[in-house]
């Protein structure tokens, strides 16, 4: 592969509300098994990019431990390797990483000592399966430099939480629009990038020297009538989870069997760090229906429609339903659950219920649960 991959994981959204408080957003856990940012760097694995940087910032202690090996992605070679750049003081700059522009620039020695001739740019809160090789020739037989992948978002979406784009019938990028408030197109930015290296190094030493720090704003949107940038499209599932409905949806997308059957059985994998855990126990009475339950978790109650992480307790006489359970939460006896995200951690005391009425209710309830 001719390029290197770098996957902005920094961020963070108000929108996720209580569920940023603990990780960052690249690090929320996915379809019971995964982290957000194991589809960006399963689908660069994939495409055999050898070298991969992460930058880090928000919030990054959880991701870092997730990154601690990167032999689950097999990066561990020789020639290439898995890269986590956090924000670090030097003798030229002091600053975080003000923006995904600034970021770039901060580590732009990195890109000048790689040899690769192409960039690949990735969210890490994308959730989707991509041939990075196909955007790559895509890209070179259209001469482009910039291209951008999209895709449709299908009717009644909010797509002003996106960046929109309209494109001319060769697939030039002719307006772009960072999340405006009234759309211009149902066309939106999935936030991943393909550039020629000396090209990005070019625009970020320039927006470096005019004090500009955002890709989109002053890279994508100010050049976009000067520089040849055309869209990828693409129609395979394609999600992000920068607010709660979104990540409550995604994670309700896998009770799917269309979509596990994409993600799960479907060549190329999706790879992620693996937990030595027990398979998940279901003890008589209980009763599952159309959920993922992970490994280390323990069933007593009713489960449907659910998405159960790691090492779950479920107590008895419990209703779980269209909930989304994070990693080691314990719940007690007699305690129903319905339309609930449920923070990691967490001890739910018996004889509790929790519904959420307007969308998807966080559960953030802790207690010491040796004095239940």
């Amino acid at each position: 592969m001719r390029a290197v991959g770098i996957i902005l994981a920094g961020g963070n959204s108000y929108r996720m509300k209580e569920l940023s408080n603990k990780r960052a957003i690249a690090a929320m856990p996915i379809a019971g098994s995964y982290r957000s940012i194991d589809f960006a760097l399963s689908s660069m694995s994939n495409s055999h990019v050898q070298k991969v940087a992460v930058l880090t910032q928000y919030n990054s202690r959880s991701l870092n431990e997730h990154l601690s090996s990167s032999k689950w992605w097999d990066f561990g070679r020789k020639q290439g390797g898995l890269f986590v750049f956090p924000p670090m003081q030097t003798p030229d700059n002091s600053f975080w990483y003000r923006g995904t522009a600034d970021a770039l620039h901060q580590n732009l020695n990195w890109l000048k000592d790689c040899h690769e001739p192409y960039v690949i740019i990735a969210p890490g809160d994308g959730i989707y399966k991509l041939d990075f090789n196909k955007v790559l020739e895509y890209h070179i037989a259209k001469k482009a430099d910039v291209t951008v992948v999209c895709r449709e978002l299908p009717a009644g979406e909010d797509v002003t939480r996106f960046g929109l784009l309209k494109m001319n019938d060769d697939c030039r990028i002719e307006q772009f629009e960072e999340k405006p408030m009234a759309a211009i197109s149902s066309t939106i930015s999935c936030g991943i990038y393909v550039v020629r290296r000396r090209q990005l190094i070019e625009l970020i030493e320039r927006c470096g020297q005019e004090g500009r720090f955002d890709f989109v704003k002053d890279v994508l949107i100010r050049y976009k009538d000067v520089k040849r940038i055309y869209g990828y499209r693409i129609t395979s599932y394609w999600n992000n989870i920068a607010s709660v409905e979104s990540y409550y949806r995604t994670n309700m997308d896998f009770l799917k069997p269309e979509v596990r059957d994409y993600f799960f059985r479907q060549h190329p994998d999706v790879y992620t760090k693996i937990d030595d855990l027990p398979p998940a126990k279901y003890n008589p009475g209980c009763e599952v229906k159309n959920s993922l339950i992970s490994s280390g978790s323990i069933i007593n109650g009713y489960v449907e429609n659910s998405v159960l992480f790691k090492d779950v307790f479920v107590g008895e006489n419990c209703v779980v339903r269209n909930c989304v359970i994070l990693n080691s939460v314990y719940i007690g006896d007699n305690v129903h659950l319905e339309n609930c995200i449920v923070e990691s951690r967490n001890t739910i005391r018996p004889n509790k219920s929790y519904i959420g009425e307007n969308g998807p209710y966080i559960v953030t309830e802790s207690g010491d649960r040796y004095l239940l």
